[in-house]
């Protein structure tokens, strides 16, 4: 399992590059998804509001529920976090 989120992580990454200022909602939400990263989503997250937060690089959408709406992390189907940059990368730029 580890090897392949390892994969998904490295054909994720240089994708990241990709979405430029172009791609994205005056909201923040990518317009258009890079590559795989829908694939590698865990069904049941709204892959229409899909976010980076800068803070740590990784993907979060915008889950509506009965009381609140509020960004969760989005997760593969293992429950792993999706990023867009391996975590800890922040702390080193």
């Amino acid at each position: 399992m580890t090897r392949l989120f390892t994969i998904a992580l490295a054909t994720l990454i240089p994708l990241a590059g990709c979405v430029g200022t172009g791609g994205v909602t005056e909201e923040g939400y990518l317009t258009e998804l890079p590559e795989g990263l829908a694939d590698s989503a865990a069904p049941g997250q709204n892959l229409t509001t899909i976010r980076i937060l800068p803070e740590d690089g990784c993907y979060w959408y915008e889950h509506v529920g009965p009381v609140e709406t509020t960004i969760l992390p989005l997760r593969t189907r293992d429950n792993r976090p999706i990023c867009s940059r391996a975590q800890g990368e922040e702390a080193a730029a």
